[in-house]
């Protein structure tokens, strides 16, 4: 039997939701309009050249600005640009199976039952992505394994709810900052630059949903959340941050490329300025919605 507590939420969400059925409305036709085939959308190479071709934007290359890029070669870059690609997809695989697992969980329950056509949409995409980055994957490349801890969902469905779609959109936000700026440059093998193209194509739908979803879920449950449960969702937020931006960090990269010591090189890129202020620019859009929706109160200081 549902406690009148939770009906009562669930009348205050369903309210939330149908103030932004509108975006909803346009976010699925849009995905019914522009649906692809990611079978037949794209010819794989027999093979790729790492030590010919860039995969990956060398200024956003995760060591650029230290002094390990400083004495490598420029097939060495490349190389190196190569498996910051292959983890950049493994990412994304890791992220999108979670989020799938977590769209698929919210599918017809009863208070988001007029988000379901859009979920499904959403739920397609995802694993229609998870088809390039996983093709990239395991045609040319490896899956680089997570070493993100994911955090366990408690017994409150309403902070569950809110932080698998806030978590949702750190992620998302992230990787497709990074498809925008590879998907325009050409000095990237055209397959590269496709799989962020096509990425990028559907998350700017995703990411209109998730913003709209996340500030709905936060007007709806937060003013019934105490002091000490709105910092513990803040800082579980803040943690994300970190723990998101670490995994673009990877000794197991750093080994694949040929660098002495990568665990070292993860460190000292991680700490470096240059690093620091990259990561601070290609948060801010996230950030600022986060801030500016009092949902944060402040920058999670140890991302930057």
């Amino acid at each position: 039997m549902t406690s009148p507590h939770l009906a009562a939420r669930g009348v205050r969400l369903r309210s939330a939701i149908e103030a932004m059925s509108g975006t909803v409305d346009r976010l699925t036709e849009q995905s019914r309009v522009k649906y692809s085939n990611p079978y037949a959308a794209l010819s794989w190479p027999d093979a790729v050249d790492p030590e010919a071709d860039w995969f990956f934007t060398p200024e956003l290359l995760s060591p650029a600005g230290t002094a390990v890029m400083e004495r490598l070669s420029d097939r060495q870059s490349r190389v190196l640009a190569f498996h910051e690609s292959a983890n950049f997809f493994s990412l994304n695989i890791h992220g999108e199976k979670s989020l799938m697992e977590g769209l698929a969980k919210r599918l017809y329950r009863s208070d988001l039952v007029d988000i379901s056509d859009y979920l499904h949409h959403f739920l397609d995409e995802e694993n229609k992505h998870s088809v390039y980055f996983g093709g990239f994957c395991r045609r040319y490349a490896t899956l680089y394994r997570s070493r993100h801890v994911p955090f366990q969902e408690g017994p409150d469905r309403a902070v569950a709810d809110f932080l698998f779609f806030a978590k949702a959109l750190i992620f998302e936000e992230h990787a497709d900052r990074y498809n925008v700026i590879q998907g325009r440059d050409d000095r990237l093998h055209p397959l590269a630059r496709f799989i962020n193209q096509a990425h990028h194509a559907d998350e700017t739908r995703h990411l209109v949903f998730n913003r709209a979803i996340v500030d709905a879920l936060w007007q709806t449950d937060a003013p019934d959340w105490d002091d000490r449960q709105r910092a513990e969702i803040r800082a579980r937020l803040g943690q994300f941050f970190v723990a998101t931006w670490r995994e673009y960090y990877n000794p197991d990269v750093y080994a694949a490329s040929g660098l002495d010591d990568p665990w070292q090189v993860a460190e000292d890129a991680w700490a470096h300025p240059r690093q620091r202020r990259q990561r601070r620019e290609m948060s801010d859009k996230c950030l600022r919605f986060f801030l500016s929706h009092g949902i944060l109160t402040e920058e999670p200081a140890d991302a930057f």
